[in-house]
């Protein structure tokens, strides 16, 4: 069967995405994977560097997206399938460019799925930026954490394969770093791998921070052993610390296999320099999925959930209760995901990764000699793919990475084409067209060519700020309106020159119609700098001034919940519970009966004194669509308000 590129629509149960958060996500990063490399003895020395070389602090200028729900209906999601005689793969170019997919096909006629296929599409705040989904192949980029584009749409077209067929192009501006990178996937005729060539430019003329990790969803059973060529791992676990740890037996148990731990944990593999990096995931019968690469794509990880209540709970939570579970096993440019690499001015990464079915002798694969298991698997992939095979693929693929897009099938976002149009770049093989500018980017290509930033039309909440420095500059150079000190502030925050972003939105605050966007903004300063009375008192003031400016309809919900939600919080922590039935009042019906605001008034009745009436609340049951991973905001709740154990449906504590 010769390789097929097309187009396809796949159905599955969905959870509304529902609109961005339109409040600046001002706060430090909510990031559960953090260490202090200087605080911890042991580590190797350009590990410690690389943990410490410019972690993120926040995502600005992202969105958070926690505006998504638990109830599904089925949607329509736009699918390109690759497929030949012995592979196909199933892609998503709205929701990051996920391969949904893997499908090896056997002679006799039969398939098997390769990955962990999620039934469902059900987001939860795994992202960076909030909305995240389990299940396929994604491509992580931007820094430690879910990418901030694992729900956005992709720009998506096809483009000539080294082989003469047609490969599939994903590629997008990363904001997080201002940075473009491009992943091509293509299926030679009659191979049983799938090869993906990723690439990431610095076009800047300074040096960047990079984080890239494949993460591949592999099904999970009592019988499934992932392996690797490594003897020492470095574990992570929700204590947030990294030790170094033999393979396969730790602690014992022989943690090769993700049910023999109680608690979700990081097992980084330290990979020799210069063997073949690999990583496969082979069930009790000795078959599964391989994924090898070029050595540029030198770490190799294993996450397990474990076999615990909580990690149980949070796999229910991704997809359909009583579904199998899921392990990753992933690759990435630094041996831990606590590290960014240095991309020099000018520079580029790039590598290929291939993916494929791999069948070993069960009774080595799982037998109690690591060494023959590690060997019986790397002679099986050196027999079904060379190495050599590998980089004389990347070898060809490297020219076509520069090949123009022949046939469009998705657009993505308007953010590359608004920097590409601000520094006049060239960036061959991802054209970022000016076409695919929308109304986010306007305003900001309208101070790009006039030095001034536009006065919106209507009254609606403030759109997304800029903050790298050079479109900072240009807003202290533009006339000190309301609106442009909102957004210069913003960028000063972002830069970490909070004073001064205090003072620009002071400023802006004198004349601004519109009083609550640069309400909050000074109330989050006050609260992050332990003024708590004065945060409450400007959060109740904002939210006063938004119940009164807003209009209806999605947005204007979305920013009186993301608002009202920040308010009452405030408020409760100063320990205001009259402030905070006030802006509870005022919240509209559709965003009181949310699982998040249903905690928020079981907290308000505590602090009333009516501790039976927020017990209620967890006894009626209510679901928090948003749970951030690691958060252990309701096991905490109701350790308040009860001495009994807590409920399964409430149990998502990841940590001894």
């Amino acid at each position: 069967m010769a390789t097929t590129v097309r187009r396809a629509v796949l159905v599955l149960p969905a959870a509304p995405l529902g609109p961005e958060n339109p409040l600046p996500a001002l706060r430090g990063l909510d990031e559960v994977h953090v260490l202090d490399g200087r605080a911890q003895s042991g580590l190797p020395r350009d590990m410690v560097r690389q943990i410490g070389y410019e972690p993120l602090r926040g995502v600005l200028p992202v969105r958070i997206r926690d505006g998504y729900a638990r109830r599904r209906s089925e949607r329509e999601f736009e699918a390109v399938v690759l497929e030949n005689g012995r592979l196909r793969a199933t892609v998503l170019p709205e929701l990051g460019g996920r391969v949904h997919s893997l499908v090896a096909k056997a002679e006799d006629g039969s398939e098997r799925e390769l990955l962990y296929r999620n039934p469902v599409f059900q987001p939860a705040a795994f992202a960076l930026n909030g909305a995240w989904f389990s299940g396929g192949i994604e491509w992580n980029i931007g820094a430690t954490g879910h990418t901030t584009l694992s729900c956005a749409t992709l720009h998506t077209a096809l483009v000539p394969a080294p082989d003469g067929g047609v490969m599939l192009r994903l590629w997008e501006w990363e904001r997080l770093r201002d940075l473009p990178f491009q992943v091509d996937l293509w299926l030679p005729e009659d191979s049983a791998f799938l090869y993906v060539g990723v690439r990431i430019r610095n076009p800047h003329e300074r040096p960047s921070p990079v984080y890239w990790w494949s993460n591949i969803a592999v099904p999970e059973d009592s019988g499934t052993r992932v392996l690797a060529p490594a003897d020492e791992a470095w574990h992570f676990g929700y204590e947030r610390t990294l030790r170094r740890v033999p393979v396969p037996d730790w602690e014992g148990a022989d943690r090769t296999y993700p049910l023999r731990g109680a608690y979700p944990a990081d097992y980084f593999y330290e990979l020799p320099r210069g063997d073949r990096p690999w990583i496969a995931s082979l069930d009790g019968a000795g078959h599964g999925l391989v994924q090898t690469s070029t050595e540029a794509l030198r770490g190799r990880k294993l996450f397990v959930w474990g076999s615990g209540s909580g990690g149980r709970r949070w796999q229910e939570w991704l997809t359909e209760p009583g579904t199998p579970g899921y392990a990753e096993i992933q690759a990435g440019l630094a041996r831990t995901q606590l590290e960014h690499v240095r991309l020099e001015a000018g520079g580029e990464f790039s590598w290929l990764e291939a993916y494929g079915p791999l069948a070993a002798d069960p009774a080595a694969v799982h037998g109690a000699d690591w060494r023959a298991a590690r060997t019986e698997v790397a002679g099986r992939l050196a027999a079904a793919l060379p190495r050599a095979e590998v980089e004389a693929a990347y070898a060809a693929w490297r020219p076509y990475a520069d090949r123009e897009p022949e046939e469009r099938l998705v657009v993505g976002s308007g953010w590359g084409a608004l920097e590409v149009l601000r520094a006049g770049l060239k960036l061959s093989g991802t054209p970022f067209e000016e076409a695919g500018l929308d109304e986010q980017q306007s305003p900001w290509l309208e101070l790009l060519r006039t030095g001034a930033f536009p006065v919106p039309r209507r009254v609606v909440p403030p759109g997304p700020s800029l903050v790298a420095p050079h479109w900072r500059d240009m807003l202290e150079t533009a006339p000190a309106d309301p609106l442009t000190e909102y957004h210069l502030g913003v960028a000063q925050w972002h830069a970490g020159d909070v004073a001064q972003a205090v003072r620009s939105w002071e400023r802006g605050l004198e004349l601004a119609p519109s009083r609550w966007p640069l309400l909050r903004c000074l109330a989050v300063a006050d609260e992050l700098s332990g003024q708590s009375e004065r945060a409450a008192e400007r959060y109740g003031e904002a939210f006063a001034d938004l119940c009164e400016e807003s209009r209806g309809g999605p947005t204007w919900v979305a920013a009186l919940a993301a608002l009202g939600r920040e308010a009452l919080a405030a408020q409760l922590a100063a320990g205001r519970p009259v402030p905070a039935r006030a802006v509870w009042s005022r919240l509209p019906a559709e965003v009181r009966a949310r699982g998040r605001f249903r905690l928020l008034e079981s907290r308000l009745l505590l602090a009333e004194g009516r501790i039976d009436a927020a017990r209620a609340v967890f006894d009626e049951g209510f679901e928090v669509a948003d749970l951030r991973e690691g958060d252990e905001c309701l096991s905490d709740q109701w350790a308040l308000l009860s001495a009994d154990p807590v409920p399964p449906e409430y149990d998502f504590r990841m940590r001894p």
